[in-house]
């Protein structure tokens, strides 16, 4: 399993960047190479991801989730292994730290290498700033939100 932390700052309020975290359908629009998601339950989502040509799809279950705070899941079934936690710090009123953790497993020689030359942690790094712009240049608004625990 390869190891990935990455962290941004984002200019909006804990609750907002938090509520669209949570928006997991909208993940397209600010990761790359994540062709479309499915809410299949409140803990269930389906993933159809294609990364340097190679397409996967497969399940992941939110194992914990608190309000403003984390988003932990881990797959479930299909195609790619991986786990992680999204955590949500307060840093003023108008600001958040977001921060993610993530354990993948590469499949195959090319994941592999990929993962080796930090594709993994280039690609985090640039879905977290995607995310900052997605989310501030709705001046803060957030698409929704699911505010259950898990």
């Amino acid at each position: 399993m390869s190891q990935v932390e990455e962290s941004i700052e984002v200019d909006v309020p804990v609750r907002t960047a938090y509520n669209q975290w949570t928006q997991f359908e909208t993940f397209p629009e600010f990761m790359d190479g994540v062709e479309r998601i499915e809410q299949r339950s409140d803990t269930l989502t389906h993933w159809v991801t294609k990364v340097g040509g190679v397409q996967r799809e497969f399940d992941a279950e939110i194992t914990e989730q608190i309000p403003d705070e984390r988003v932990a899941w881990t797959t479930v079934s299909g195609e790619a292994r991986q786990a992680g936690v999204v955590t949500f710090h307060r840093l003023g009123e108008d600001r958040t730290k977001v921060m993610l953790q993530m354990e993948v497993a590469p499949e195959g020689v090319a994941e592999t290498v990929g993962d080796k030359l930090g594709f993994v942690k280039r690609q985090v790094t640039g879905d977290l700033k995607r995310f900052k712009g997605f989310i501030e240049e709705r001046g803060g608004l957030e698409t929704g939100a699911w505010r259950g625990e898990v």
